[in-house]
């Protein structure tokens, strides 16, 4: 399970001083890492995250592949959607559940889950949900809340909107990836977007083939800085319950890996911050003393310790 959005890059390593050495240049979603006077064969991470601002509650939408190839996950999906509701505030979200097939979502019409909800309650929404075999997300979201009336009824425009994909293949849509992203990016003030899809060979806990990565939907969830699941995980409350946080402001932020000693470096905006953050060890935790701005991208950087190993 990749529990946030993250970017190694292979770049110079510099023979550490406690100096200021290195910078984060170039746009979102891609930074580049500046490390300067050394060994080329390091390898720098870097753990992202665009800080929310407070928001006026959240409309949570789970999109999910209902091919016959995704009966197996049924379990772990309503335990996941469990967890994400125990996980979330305890007022002011709602939470709704279609298919990845863009023709089951034109009509549908359940009326949300809400605080207070249970298990039962999303059991049922996921049983007499509308299905079809298509594996297309990105145009079922976008036609289920472009042409379905029913979903205005629930959904609100003052609210963040937090869309999750679930599926065991690639999206399908006959759209770009940046065409969705742009239209995701303006349909709200405040978007988050989770995956839960097969990961590459390399990182997947058991998916043997190229053809079933969800290379799409990990583009468009690293674009927004979104967690993503290895489907192949047997639990997934870890990730969803990272999800549900995402559209909290973050007085903290747990590393991805163990980092060298002495190398976490803090950006805000690609602005090296030398004060205002404290990294504990113990937790592999950098804390904000000073709690970042909202919309601040803040950058966390480190040199991987030698061994590599992960949290």
């Amino acid at each position: 399970m990749i529990r946030r959005a993250v970017y190694l890059i292979s770049l110079f390593l510099l023979i550490l001083c406690g100096c200021s050495d290195y910078t984060i240049s170039s746009t979102r979603p891609d930074p580049v890492i500046i490390i300067q006077n050394g060994d080329p064969n390091a390898a720098v991470w870097v753990d992202s995250f665009v800080q929310p601002s407070t928001i006026n509650g959240i409309d949570i939408v789970w999109v999910i592949d209902t091919s016959g190839s995704m009966s197996n996950d049924e379990e772990r999906l309503l335990a996941g959607i469990e967890a994400m509701m125990n996980a979330l505030p305890l007022s002011g979200w709602r939470l709704n559940m279609i298919s990845a097939s863009p023709d089951a979502v034109l009509n549908e019409q359940q009326f949300p889950l809400v605080p207070g909800d249970t298990l039962l309650e999303a059991t049922t929404m996921y049983n007499v949900m509308s299905t079809g075999h298509l594996e297309e997300g990105f145009n079922a979201i976008i036609d289920y809340i472009t042409l379905n009336p029913y979903a205005q009824t629930w959904l609100r425009n003052d609210a963040a909107l937090l869309v999750i994909f679930v599926s065991d293949e690639d999206d399908q849509s006959n759209i770009a990836v940046w065409d969705f992203e742009s239209w995701y990016n303006i349909e709200r003030s405040h978007v988050f977007l989770a995956s839960i899809v097969n990961l590459p060979v390399n990182e997947s806990l058991c998916n043997t083939s190229s053809y079933d990565v969800g290379d799409r939907y990990l583009e468009a969830t690293s674009y927004f800085s979104g967690v993503v699941v290895d489907i192949c995980s047997n639990d997934w409350s870890t990730g969803v319950q990272d999800a549900s946080i995402q559209i909290q402001p973050h007085e903290f932020w747990d590393l991805s890996h163990n980092p060298a000693p002495g190398t976490v470096r803090v950006f805000f905006d690609r602005v090296l911050m030398d004060t205002g953050w404290t990294y504990d060890a113990t937790l592999n935790r950098v804390i904000f003393t000073s709690v970042p701005p909202p919309g601040i991208l803040v950058e966390i950087g480190y040199i991987l310790r030698p061994d590599n190993e992960t949290n």
